[in-house]
């Protein structure tokens, strides 16, 4: 029986005939509630039911959810966890039985409170190293935000692709991804080739800071900054040294040029005054 470890409330006493739980399953008598919730004869129907109450209690949900009968439903059991008034020692062990693509939706609603749908994600991070190229492939397309950046750490370069192209991915995490020790290769170059994120300031302040981008991506990443904050950069940068030093001198003779532009500049303005 797929119940969560929890400490089990106390017996409910009274007792209410199979052929008055529609009728109780809207009682605001908290005992009956708590009666229903413990029912051997409750059918998913009436759970559900039962469920879409916000009003419902920590105790009646701690107690629905020892009620084997009604639990082994998948729609029963996705609604306990979901269910706002579940406390958390309830719901967040019922995780590790859910399919995936439930925990996915789970991650996806925004009535789920915060620290169910970061359990929810930590959950779908640690199945992902055994799920099939597809299912990891869906999760990166249609998955929460922080399920996507996980899979930018993917071994396969079609799932980072699709997680850099989710509409939930934030520069936050393209930044994160790249700054990472451990950022692979294929990311790198994914990003690099990426019509949206290869244009953001920051995420290619990452670019120069990350081992395997190459001289010309690495070159036009540098036309965004300065001499002083690419000097900040390279601080802190794993790009090889001969490219950091290349950029730099770039940025200098680019600094050189803007100086004598504006000179010129200055020089004909006054000529042309006098």
């Amino acid at each position: 029986m797929l119940t969560p470890m929890a400490p089990r409330p106390h017996t409910v006493r009274n007792k209410i005939p199979t052929e008055q739980l529609a009728v109780a399953v809207h009682s605001r008598v908290e005992e009956e509630l708590r009666a229903v919730a413990s029912h051997s004869g409750l059918s998913q129907d009436l759970a559900q039911e039962l469920l879409k109450r916000m009003d419902l209690s920590g105790e009646v949900l701690q107690i629905l959810a020892a009620n084997g009968r009604v639990m082994k439903y998948r729609k029963v059991r996705l609604s306990v966890v979901i269910h706002q008034k579940t406390p958390r020692f309830v719901s967040i062990p019922l995780l590790r039985h859910l399919y995936t693509f439930e925990l996915m939706q789970i991650a996806l609603l925004p009535v789920v409170p915060a620290d169910v749908k970061r359990a929810t994600e930590d959950q779908l991070e640690k199945k992902a190293a055994a799920l099939s190229n597809g299912e990891r492939l869906t999760l990166a397309k249609q998955g929460s935000t922080r399920t996507a950046a996980a899979l930018l750490h993917d071994k396969e370069e079609r799932v980072i692709k699709a997680a850099l192209n989710n509409p939930r991915m934030t520069e936050q995490y393209v930044v994160q991804a790249l700054l990472r020790e451990k950022a692979l290769q294929q990311l790198t170059l994914a990003v690099c080739l990426h019509e949206k994120w290869s244009l953001r300031q920051d995420v290619r302040g990452a670019l120069l800071r990350n081992a395997h981008t190459t001289l010309a991506h690495a070159i036009t990443s540098a036309h965004s900054f300065r001499l002083p904050q690419l000097e900040e950069l390279f601080c802190q940068s794993q790009l090889p040294e001969k490219i950091r030093l290349y950029l730099l001198e770039t940025a200098r003779d680019r600094k050189h040029h803007r100086h004598e532009n504006h000179e010129d500049g200055l020089e004909a303005g006054f000529a042309s005054r006098h």
